[in-house]
């Protein structure tokens, strides 16, 4: 008989919520208090006697028509002694209000009981009572506990404990059996409708999947591929897979990775990229599926403020009437649209949700819950702000697949999510505003700043550090003031300002608590003149295998990932991980790969006279043949000086655009729409390498017919790049190729990728500095560079000249 299993804390959870979504009083610091709920359970679990059991695991099977549910889970303590309850006792259940739960007992007895642990920063000396849900975990575990040991009576003893201040508060009560077994037996038929059509929808699923079939020919090389992801999910292992342009990447992932649920080794998978560009053709490829008879709730999760249908996003039932009453609501919303729709659509997503008066972002995580496929920014499986919890907090196990499109973007990625400042002069900003609120805020602000005032006084540009020192004891004491301070409703002109620099404090913290030597700690003067404290995560590898180890596989696949070792390296700790290089199926007479001998960039050399030369390369190329070019540059100031001569040679002759700094979206769109029009003309245009236009767009056939890259890549010199130079120098790696070399060529490989996109295509694509000629640039270059012209101006317009009268033949 199949098994649905379900963790205890996510069923009370679930069941049992009610009320508003409130961004204000007491509710600010629940995810952080998650993240450090682990290290005081485990003080707490340590300070107990011998009779004290810590985390053990409980399981009950509650048997219907054609499946059993599994409630399982942790209890944080179960211990055997004298127990004193509370008095009054008495509490309501939600399920029957009119039920008293608490049974009269003399004053203390020797008893079982179970201790659930909550980490909290709300001063515990002010809780008149436990949080229901949390009491509702205990009581399900004191239900599975007394029900195993045929206990007739069981104590529940809730332990609230500050993280800052470690003060702890206990609430106690016994409960009988029978009590206990009517108001489980409650819970679950609430929960039955949802388990029945999990089941069989899930048999729908799997039946859809075992006849499912590859929707297109192989390609050449493809059908490995596939086998291969394949192969290294049913191993349980990790897998880095180059797979150039034309590879059919996304199929070639989420095909394995769909028959593998089909098997049973998986359940869910979780679709993650850094672009909605690469979002969109996953779901694209899902709805392909279907279309061959596979059956599965797709949803791609949107970021809250692109869902948020009030003009101002203030989650509070005051401001916000989306937010008012929203649990009481969200489940229907939910149960509703599950019968409607497979591929759930952003459209459909708000639709229900001014249905129903729910928040669109929140009913959207929840819809994720009931989902077989999650399509999300990497931020919801790796950000230890933002990811999904009830899918990935501690104790919770899924049967996840994670495919991680565009992984080369992983890197920066999780650096800066791992990362922490803290500004001294938003420490004075927020003093002065607190002044009218709050005098022991004040001056702990007052001391925090004057630590960081020390430590501004021996930076002179940047300075490594050991520690932040005593500023950490200041920091923690602030922020339990400010979470007291923030337990009332507070509204005031600057409230924005302050709760901002409260959550910065707040995740500095939490990210000080993941200090090691993956992390560098500097001080900084910056470039605008303020002064900062960083917590770099330099190698981000420790803790995105934290999250990797929540999958049962994970997949990372990349145009330009290589050198292959450089991100194996930095995106997991794994020693065992896969590595493939895909076969490209483009044929290398498909494109004109040139490199011009006699070009640099380098700042040395940045003068009128090489600006002319790039000009000349250039227009070789995009006077050979009309159609639209890119020309990618490192920096916006290169790309002006060029774009100046450029424009002075060439404006008679083509359109010329050029990228501007802070593109809005609809200004990207109208730069994209150039590449759409039918014109007589060529178009020229001007973009920064790793940029908007540098990876992610896909222009097929003769909407890109050339990219000419100017330059290496190479990342502007500043102190961070040179702090991630050093650490990896006194690892015995190459610092520069860590901090320049890789990431330059990473932006140079990605640009020229724009140009041959299907088979059809034709295209040049040049490349300008003579460094491009050294062993160290030519050891990046993929396999299928192996063909390529070295070659001067004369020699560039005749190769050109040739490429396309040879196109011109073919056709």
């Amino acid at each position: 008989m199949q098994e649905l299993h379900i963790s205890v804390r996510n069923l009370v959870e679930f069941i049992f919520r009610a009320g508003d979504i409130d961004n204000r009083a007491g509710k600010l610091a629940s995810a952080e208090a998650m993240m450090e709920g682990s290290r005081i359970h485990r003080k707490i679990q340590k300070s107990m006697d011998t009779s004290y059991q810590a985390e053990v695991p409980l399981k009950i099977e509650w048997k219907a028509n054609d499946y059993v549910l599994v409630v399982e889970g942790r209890a944080d303590g179960i211990a055997y002694g004298k127990f004193q309850p509370d008095l009054p006792a008495a509490t309501e259940s939600v399920l029957q209000p009119e039920m008293e739960f608490a049974a009269e007992i003399p004053p203390e007895e020797e008893i079982s009981f179970i201790d659930e642990i909550k980490g909290v920063y709300r001063n515990v000396a002010t809780m008149e009572q436990p949080v229901y849900v949390h009491k509702a975990q205990a009581m399900c575990y004191a239900y599975i506990y007394a029900k195993q040991n045929r206990l007739e009576r069981i104590g529940v003893q809730m332990t609230y404990c500050n993280l800052d201040t470690e003060e702890i508060r206990y609430f106690r009560e016994i409960f009988d059996y029978e009590t206990l077994t009517v108001w489980f037996g409650h819970l679950i038929e609430d929960y039955r409708k949802w388990a029945d059509w999990q089941i069989a929808w899930k048999k729908q699923r799997q039946e859809s999947i075992h006849g499912l079939e590859f929707p297109f020919p192989y390609r050449e090389g493809q059908k490995k591929l596939v086998a291969d992801v394949y192969r290294t999910i049913l191993r349980g292992k990790n897998l880095f897979i180059e797979a150039p342009t034309g590879v059919g990447k996304t199929i070639s992932t989420i095909f394995p990775a769909v028959k593998a649920v089909g098997e049973g080794l998986a359940d869910r998978i979780f679709y993650l990229t850094a672009k909605t560009i690469t979002a969109t053709v996953a779901k694209e490829t899902f709805a392909l599926l279907e279309e061959q008879g596979y059956r599965a709730k797709v949803i791609q999760i949107t970021a809250k403020e692109k869902l948020c249908l009030c003009e101002e996003m203030d989650c509070n039932p005051v401001n916000c009437p989306y937010a008012k009453g929203h649990f009481d609501r969200v489940n229907d919303a939910v149960f509703d649209l599950l019968q409607k729709s497979n591929l759930f659509t952003r459209e459909e997503v708000l639709a229900q949700a001014k249905e129903y008066q729910v928040c669109p972002f929140e009913m959207s995580l929840d819809v994720a819950t009931w989902a077989d496929n999650i399509v999300c920014d990497y931020n919801y499986v790796f950000d230890p702000n933002v990811y999904l919890k009830r899918f990935f907090q501690e104790g919770i196990k899924g049967d996840y697949l994670f495919l991680v499109d565009e992984a080369h973007n992983l890197v920066d990625r999780s650096r800066e999510m791992y990362s922490a400042d803290l500004y001294k002069e938003d420490v004075l900003a927020v003093k002065r505003i607190m002044k009218a609120h709050s005098r022991t805020i004040c001056r702990i602000l007052d001391k925090c700043n004057k630590a960081m005032l020390e430590m501004k006084r021996e930076c002179e540009h940047y300075q490594i550090l050991d520690s932040v020192g005593t500023l950490t004891f200041h920091l923690m004491r602030l922020a339990s003031q400010m979470d007291e301070f923030w337990e009332k409703p507070r509204e005031f002109p600057e409230k924005k300002t302050v709760l901002d620099f409260y959550f910065a404090l707040r995740n500095f913290l939490n990210i000080y608590d993941l200090v090691d030597d993956h992390y560098v700690i500097y001080s900084q003067m910056t470039e605008e003149g303020q002064f900062r404290i960083r917590l770099f995560c330099v190698d981000p590898s420790v803790n995105l295998q934290k999250c990797i180890d929540k999958s049962n596989s994970t997949i990372f696949f990349s145009a330009t990932l290589l050198p292959i070792g450089y991100y194996k390296r930095l995106l997991s700790t794994d020693e065992d991980n896969y590595a493939i290089y895909a076969q490209s199926t483009f044929a290398q007479t498909q494109r004109l790969l040139a490199f011009g001998r006699d070009v640099s960039t380098k700042y040395t050399r940045r003068n009128r006279k090489e600006y002319e030369k790039i000009a000349d390369y250039i227009g070789a190329v995009t006077e050979a043949q009309q159609g639209n070019y890119m020309v990618f540059f490192p920096s916006y100031r290169l790309m002006q000086d060029v774009y100046e001569v450029f424009a002075g040679k060439a404006a008679d002759s083509c359109e010329i655009l050029m990228q501007h700094s802070n593109m809005k979206e609809h200004e990207r769109e109208a730069f994209l729409e150039e590449f759409e029009k039918e014109r007589q003309g060529t178009l020229v245009a001007f973009c920064v390498m790793g940029g908007i236009f540098g990876e992610g767009i896909d222009l097929k056939n003769d909407r890109l017919i050339g990219a000419i890259i100017v330059g290496t890549g190479l990342p502007q010199v500043s102190d961070e790049r040179e702090i991630l130079k050093n650490y990896y120098d006194e690892r015995g790696l190459s610092g520069f190729d860590y901090a320049f070399r890789y990431p330059g060529m990473n932006k140079v490989l990605q640009a020229a990728g724009r140009v041959i996109r299907t088979s059809e295509d034709r295209g040049v694509i040049l490349l300008l500095d003579e460094r491009f000629l050294q062993r160290e640039y030519g050891a990046l270059f993929p396999r299928e560079w192996e063909k390529r012209s070295v070659c001067g101006l004369p020699q560039l317009r005749e190769e050109v000249s040739r490429f396309w009268s040879d196109v011109r033949e073919e056709l």
